[in-house]
């Protein structure tokens, strides 16, 4: 986030607060951006602005017009062969790295560019697309907006720590979670209904189990960098779904009774369209590398402890970790003059009660924390220690550690070397944090799984990157002639 961003995302958390309480959330963790506001009741349908609100929590709408209008080609083209052909549909590229998509109620879709990145064929991404066009026509999107209120996220803790400004914020960062709770009947029904729609086309029904299996890989792949045992569940945006190696299992069952006569892959077609598409997180906004957030732009960085998972959103970045705990990190909405304890007393939320607060030195920068006890709105207690840092003249970040109180002994130091990582940026390394872009290129002979992620310009795991990200397995190498996808800066 930009200085100007962060001023205008303020402004925006405070226009926000007016229906917060009327909205569901949903957890990718937070370009210091997540939540999703959307209609409590299932009978309500979005209204254009709540849709554009929607994309907005997400990083925004990805512009680049060719491929919106691929996606939605793809997607009208599926649409066509439904029960509710003759009813207006909206596919929107968001701009944000996280693997997700999800549909409204009134028949919009909505795909990330990274699941875009993820996918290897038009087929893959017609599956996607088919699927959430599933919800929609049986219903499920409406019927799901009926189980979730803010309440469910903890409103109460939020405005305890965070005041009434910033409700709105951490509430959606559940927003995303809120949105994958589909029963299991209800996830089987929208895979059938995809396969069914795909099949209609022409596309190969089989591709929507190719890129479940590959969102399987993804997942593993982000536990992996997060330091996560290996087989965890932790980081899948499936994880509230059925399994996913049993909806691959399902989706390939239904696609064998639904044969297209020629079906269409259309691998070649697809490369070329995402061809210079944004990889990973807008250094504009911040960026992720591992257990790493840092910021070019306002000159800062810290690390999150192992085992966690750091995102980053509009107004702020979460990480979620093990056994119910989890990091908000963001800067003060409003400027402060004083010292850092002051701010904890008077600046952060007048009303907090706090205990043991104390000045504290974190790498040159005044500094201050203490802890409390937050009640959660839905029952029950979090432990929750605040740290504020002073930045600028009038500018704090801030910190709050949250955990469960049975597990909070647990993170006591990982939550310190987390406030210690906190620093400023050198002018030399913000100018080493450049965007990455995909690119495709064709395998020559002598090409290699292992020569060619080498050329990939990722921080960590090329190897495993690049075979997750064109759906390659052990014992599996690219032919000469194949489109392959590598990440480059740009």
């Amino acid at each position: 986030m930009t200085t100007a961003a962060a001023a205008a995302a303020a402004r925006r958390c405070r226009r926000m607060l007016a229906g917060a309480a009327a909205a569901v959330a949903l957890l990718a963790l937070p370009s210091f951006a997540v939540p999703a506001i959307m209609p409590a009741t299932a009978a309500a349908q979005p209204s254009p602005g709540e849709v554009d609100q929607v994309a907005q929590q997400f990083g925004g709408i990805y512009r680049d017009p060719e491929l919106t209008r691929y996606v939605a080609s793809v997607g009208q083209l599926l649409v066509s062969t439904t029960e509710m052909a003759n009813r207006p549909f909206r596919f929107t590229v968001l701009d944000s790295p996280i693997i997700n998509a999800f549909s409204l109620p009134d028949g919009s879709v909505y795909v990330t560019r990274g699941l875009v990145a993820l996918a290897n064929s038009e087929a893959e991404l017609a599956g996607v697309l088919g699927h959430e066009i599933g919800h929609v026509t049986a219903g499920h999107a409406s019927a799901r907006q009926t189980r979730g209120t803010i309440a469910e996220i903890g409103a109460g803790l939020l405005g305890a720590l965070l005041g009434a400004a910033g409700v709105g914020d951490i509430a959606g960062a559940g927003a995303q979670l809120y949105l994958q709770k589909f029963s299991r009947d209800q996830e089987y029904q929208a895979d059938q209904l995809g396969v069914r729609y795909m099949s209609r086309v022409g596309y190969d029904p089989r591709a929507m189990g190719w890129f479940l299996r590959s969102l399987d890989d993804q997942s593993a792949l982000e536990a992996q960098i997060a330091g996560r045992p290996a087989g965890s569940e932790g980081f899948s945006f499936m994880s509230d779904h059925p399994r996913t190696p049993d909806r691959v299992q399902r989706a390939i069952a239904e696609a064998a009774e639904n044969p297209a006569r020629q079906p269409m892959i259309e691998r070649d077609i697809y490369l070329r369209k995402i061809d210079g598409l944004a990889y990973g997180s807008d250094p504009n906004q911040g960026v992720v590398r591992g257990l790493t957030f840092i910021h070019p732009g306002l000159g800062f960085r810290f690390d999150v402890p192992q085992g966690f998972q750091v995102s980053n959103g509009e107004r702020q970045v979460l990480a979620q970790g093990p056994n119910g705990a989890v990091i908000v990190f963001d800067r003060s909405p409003r400027p402060f003059r004083g010292s850092a304890v002051e701010y904890l007393a008077n600046g952060w939320e007048p009303n907090l009660q706090l205990a043991d607060v104390e000045r504290i030195d974190v790498n040159g920068m005044d500094a201050a924390t203490g802890r409390t006890t937050a009640q959660l709105q839905q029952g029950g207690t979090m432990d929750a220690r605040l740290v504020a840092v002073r930045f600028g003249p009038d500018t704090f970040y801030r910190f709050i550690f949250l955990a469960p109180p049975q597990t909070a002994g647990q993170f006591r130091q990982a939550f310190q070397r987390t406030t210690y990582s906190f620093r400023r940026l050198s002018p030399q390394e913000a100018a080493q944090i450049r965007p990455l872009r995909i690119r495709i290129v064709t395998v020559r002979t002598g090409d290699t799984i292992a020569n060619l992620a080498a050329r990939m310009q990722v921080p960590d795991l090329p190897r495993e990157r690049f075979m997750v990200l064109n759906g390659l397995h052990q014992g599996e190498e690219p032919r000469p002639g194949d489109k392959v996808k590598l990440v480059v800066q740009q």
